[in-house]
This record gives C-alpha cells, sequence and structure tokens, in this order.
C-alpha cells in the first residue's frame, strides 16, 4: 500500500506535514530497531519535495549509499512493514529492488549514483523515453574520485540528468556566505537560465574582442558562487538552496526538471532535523542502536569489549612506542577505532574521506619511506581498494598492515557490508600474508607481528566482541598454527573468531575434539598440518568467511597439492549466496551456522 499516492495533490502546508509525520515515524522505527538516524531526518524535505516533483514510478530515483532513503520508503509502499526496518524477514536499511519496484538499485557503498545516472540517461536517450534519472548524494560521497569521473562525462553528454547535492555539513559554501546565496537564488530563476543561454549562443557570434570581454563577465559571476567546479565540469548549477524549505525546493527541482540537460542542486540541510538532540554534525548519531527517545541514550549494555576497541587501544600502544608507527581510516575514525590515536597523534593517523582507494596508495608510499602503515577499513570497504592493494603496495611488496575490521556477519547493515569475502580476494595476491586473531590477547600479539613485518599482511577480527573468551597465548611467528587442545580422530580448525565458533561446538560434542587455532592462512602451517593428518582424519573448518576461495579451499589445495590420503574436510563457511540484513543471531541461525546446529552437523558427519 502507498500511503501517500496522492501526494502531487498536496499543497505546501500539507507537504510540510506528512514530512513532520514521516521523521516522527522515522525516530519511532530507529529508537527500537536502530539504523541510520541523523542523515535520513535531514533528508527528509528534499524527499518530500523530490516526490511532489518527478514521477517515482518511471524516473529513476538513485540513492547514493541509499542509508538516508528511509522517507523515500515511507512515501511508497513500505508505511505498514516499516516497524520491521532491518529486521531479520524485514524490510532493508538501504534501497532494494527485490524488496520494492520503486527502488531502482541496490545501494549500500558510497559515490555510485552519479554514474548509475549518467548510465540510465543513456539508456533512456536510447530508448526515446520521456524520463530523467536523479541521483541524490551527500557532500561526503563527493570526496571519491568516482564521482568526478562520472561528473565529467555527464558535462560532456549533456544527457537531461538532475543531482541533488544533500550537504549537511556547510562545507562547500560556508566561506561565500550571503553574496553567494543571492547570486545563486538568481541562477535558480527562470529569467537567469534564460539569459545564461542566450550569452552563450551570443558568444558564438560575437567578435573575438568582444567575446573575451563577455566570456571575463561570465566567468567573474562563476567565481563568487560555490558552483565554479561543477560549470567548469560542463554541468549546470543551482543552490545553495535551503533543503527545509519544502516550497523552494519544489520550485527549484521543476526549473532543474524542465532545463534538458544535467544540473546540479546545491541543497543545505541539518543533519538529525526534527530531534534537537541529534541535530548537527555529531558523528555518533549516523547510525545507531537502540535508544531511548526522550534522553537519547543507547539501551544497548555489553559487558564485553569490542574488537574494535582492542584495536583501538593496541594502536595507541604500539605508536606510543614507535613513532614509524602511522594510520589511515577512510571516513571511518570512529567505526574503526581509529579516533582515539588520531587525537593523540595528529600528524602521524589520518581521516581521508571517503577515499579508499587513495587510503591504500598514499600508505604504500609511507611504507616506501620507511614508515610502518596501518590501513583500518572495513572488509566490505576494502573491496574498493582492490586494485589499489595489488598495485600500489603488494606489487612492491610494501609493508602495509590492513587491519580488517567487521569481517564476517555484520547484522543489520546486509548484503551490501557482510564481511566474507575479504580471504578470498586476498588469498591471491602475491606477497600478501594473511591473519587472524580469535582474542583481545591474540589481537595485541597479531598487532605486534605485523609492526614488525616488512611485507604486506592483513588482519581481520569481526564487529562487536570476539566469540572466545580471552587467554594467553604465544606471540605470532609467520606462519605457524596453534594447536589450543588435543583430542582424538577429529580435528576442528578455527580461522579468527572461527576459533571462538570451534570451541562452543566442540563443547556440544560428546567426544575429544581437537582445535588448532590456524593464525595464517596465508601462509598455512604446512609441517603443523601434515603432523596432524597422521592423527586426525576428520577436519572440520571454521570461518566467519566465504566458501569458495575461503579457508577450507586453502587447506583443500595443501592435502591435495601435498598427496595426503584420507583426510575429510568439511567446511563450515558461507555459501555461494549474498547474506541478508538482521539479527546476527537470527541469521546465523538461518544459515544453519549456531554453535547447535554445527554440532549436529558434526554428529551427522562423523
Amino acid at each position: 500500500m502507498n500511503r501517500y499516492e496522492n501526494i502531487k495533490s498536496c499543497n505546501i502546508e500539507e507537504l510540510e506535514g506528512i514530512a513532520s509525520e514521516i521523521r516522527n515515524k522515522i525516530l519511532e522505527t530507529v529508537s527500537k530497531n536502530g539504523g541510520h538516524l541523523s542523515s535520513t531526518l535531514g533528508a527528509t524535505d528534499l524527499i518530500v519535495a523530490m516526490h511532489f516533483v518527478f514521477d517515482a514510478k518511471k524516473d529513476p530515483f538513485i540513492f547514493d549509499v541509499s542509508h538516508q532513503a528511509y522517507a523515500h520508503k515511507l512515501l511508497t509502499d513500505r508505511w505498514d512493514r516499516f516497524d520491521t526496518l532491518r529486521q531479520f524477514g524485514g524490510i532493508s536499511g538501504y534501497t532494494k529492488p527485490s524488496e520494492s519496484s520503486y527502488d531502482y538499485y541496490c545501494s549500500g557503498h558510497s559515490s555510485t549514483s552519479i554514474s548509475l545516472a549518467m548510465g540510465a540517461a543513456k539508456a533512456i536517450k536510447l530508448k526515446g523515453e520521456e524520463r530523467i534519472p536523479v541521483a541524490f548524494i551527500g557532500d561526503g560521497s563527493m570526496s571519491a574520485g568516482m564521482v568526478y569521473e562520472a561528473l565529467n562525462e555527464m558535462g560532456d553528454s549533456k544527457y537531461p540528468a538532475v543531482i541533488i547535492l544533500n550537504d549537511n555539513e556547510m562545507s562547500i559554501a560556508k566561506p561565500i556566505g550571503a553574496v553567494s546565496k543571492y547570486l545563486s537564488q538568481s541562477m535558480a530563476s527562470p529569467f537567469f537560465q534564460k539569459m545564461k543561454r542566450g550569452t552563450a549562443h551570443l558568444l558564438e557570434h560575437l567578435p573575438e574582442g568582444a567575446t573575451y570581454m563577455a566570456k571575463r563577465f561570465e566567468e567573474s559571476l562563476m567565481l563568487i558562487t560555490p558552483g565554479l567546479l561543477f560549470e567548469e565540469l560542463g554541468l549546470e548549477y543551482i543552490g545553495p538552496v535551503n533543503g527545509h524549505n519544502i516550497e523552494d525546493l519544489i520550485e527549484t527541482l521543476e526549473i532543474a526538471k524542465n532545463l534538458g540537460r544535467p544540473v546540479i542542486i546545491h541543497t543545505q540541510t541539518t543533519k538529525g532535523k526534527g530531534y534537537e538532540i541529534a541535530e548537527g554534525t555529531k558523528e555518533h548519531w549516523h547510525g545507531v542502536s537502540a535508544f531511548d527517545l526522550e534522553t537519547g541514550k543507547s539501551n544497548k549494555k555489553s559487558s564485553s569489549k569490542p574488537a574494535t576497541t582492542i584495536f583501538s587501544e593496541t594502536m595507541i600502544d604500539l605508536a606510543d612506542s614507535d613513532d614509524k608507527v602511522v594510520g589511515v581510516t577512510a571516513a571511518m575514525p570512529s567505526g574503526t577505532g581509529m579516533s582515539a590515536v588520531m587525537e593523540k597523534y595528529p600528524d602521524r593517523f589520518w581521516d581521508v574521506a571517503i577515499a579508499e582507494q587513495h587510503a591504500v596508495t598514499s600508505m604504500g608510499a609511507l611504507a616506501k619511506e620507511g614508515f610502518k602503515p596501518f590501513c583500518a577499513i572495513y572488509s566490505t570497504f576494502l573491496q574498493r581498494g582492490y586494485d589499489q592493494v595489488i598495485h600500489d603496495v603488494a606489487l612492491m611488496d610494501l609493508g602495509v598492515t590492513f587491519a580488517i575490521d567487521r569481517a564476517g556477519i555484520v547484522g543489520e547493515d546486509g548484503e551490501t557490508h557482510q564481511g566474507i569475502f575479504d580471504i578470498s580476494f586476498l588469498r591471491a595476491i602475491p606477497n600478501m600474508t594473511l591473519l587472524a586473531p580469535y582474542n583481545e590477547n591474540s589481537m595485541k600479539e597479531a598487532m605486534e607481528f605485523a609492526k614488525e613485518y616488512s611485507h604486506p599482511c592483513a588482519l581481520r577480527y569481526p564487529r562487536g566482541a570476539f566469540t572466545a573468551p580471552d587467554s594467553k597465548v604465544p606471540a605470532y611467528t609467520l606462519g605457524e598454527a596453534h594447536l589450543l587442545q588435543e583430542g582424538k580422530e577429529i580435528l576442528f580448525i578455527g580461522y579468527g573468531d572461527g576459533v571462538g565458533k570451534a570451541i562452543e561446538t566442540a563443547k556440544l560434542i560428546d567426544q575429544e575434539i581437537a582445535i588448532l587455532d590456524l593464525r595464517f592462512v596465508k601462509p598455512l602451517d604446512e609441517e603443523k598440518l601434515k603432523e596432524l593428518s597422521l592423527t586426525y582424519t576428520q577436519w572440520f573448518v571454521f570461518s566467519d568467511s566465504a566458501k569458495m576461495g575461503g579457508v577450507a579451499s586453502a587447506l583443500l589445495e595443501f592435502v591435495s597439492e601435498n598427496r595426503i590420503q584420507g583426510i575429510d574436510i568439511t567446511s563450515f563457511e558461507y555459501e555461494d549466496n549474498f547474506i541478508t540484513h538482521g539479527n546476527t543471531t537470527l541469521v546465523e541461525e538461518s544459515l544453519n551456522r549456531l554453535p547447535e546446529q554445527l554440532a549436529q552437523r558434526v554428529t551427522q558427519r562423523i
């Protein structure tokens, strides 16, 4: 059911009422379910105006990242299901075409919207249709190079498209002030647009000297507006516009819609609009767990220390002891735990914004200069810097450490964010070493090893706390595994947080199970594995990663290459599917990967 099917017949006052109703619905739901809050509250008025001016049934609405698209979901056909937001079996926190025909594209990573709009514009032109793509992108996403690749072609092709730049940091126009606002409002008027087209036509026919003077006049206007960059790329620029004034937004969007060429509308919004506690540039309100609406305090209680916190504390210790230790993150300082070390050592640790490719390559140069870089990036986002890992780090065999946060199931963020592919895509790279800790002490030891290691390496760790309790562990030595306990015939091989899962599963089986902390999946501890193959003929592999190209795959390759007979290897890694969103326990249960389920599978196998 589309609650607002007749939105185009509403007046401004009614539209403002709809925006208010939507904000209340978002607050009510996110306070219970968790989710992205400040960005989606700030985008609500813009999205209401989009739906009023454009036709969501036929015009491609392309939301960059799409975590700010909750209002779009509520304006289409998901009001009655919105209370299931990010829940297992419920609606996604991102746009998802399989969920609704109103969602044009599946999106969870940033800076893709303008490229998609460019592709959609080409298709619309080839099909001879009367549609127009509308891309919605935040100012943070504008830091990625892919945006400018798309803008470069869009400005050259002149295909009709509307780009709404949601500037919720006021980072583009703040230095310009009132003069820019006045000129930009003038630029949005039909008169100015007509004059501009006329001037362009006139310039083609004026003598050389007059053309020069007229062109200089036109450029002087552009220099005191924040749209110079976009104008130079060949796009029309309108703005800045108040992103919370629905009447002005509708007028501006109508102008852009009728221009017949690519136009960027620069809007300014306030994050968390409508919920005073979250308003402004408060990073922790970007993505939240369930919280109390009255106080804004989180309902989440945890006695276990998150792996990210362990990384952060150890990173500070390493930086304290060695001034060659440096680090980078790509727009995730608090999410990766880098914020604390950045605060203590601002000249050695950097946030380069949403620019994973640049982050990786820049650390390569620091390694070449004799520093020890730690590149802290979520597993899902490291995918974006894959070429740079190969070309700018591994090829030169440079000692960059990739600290891969959010490895494994990440829960409510779902398909676009599950960190399950890093082992598969990194294992194939020459010079790359892969290791993984399984508790607090092993995390510290793994990071100590990485600091002293002069080649590329990647260590992975989960979102939240490790499954296994803390314990004393030996120091990491390249390619050495650690046998945690001996048994009879059956060997559980754990990698990273999979060790904890192996320990929990072994407790549920009435047999003596040997448990191996693999530690390194590249290089493998071949001598230890050969030795264990003489005693244990059934190997069960526990790792929060994709099965294809994963840990069991590496072990099968080892067994085959060494012609070891009589070894039966069973993998409990993830099958060849994208994994849905929802509570991590429920997702794992659906995948038959809870310890109780794994114990039953082991029993059936033996």
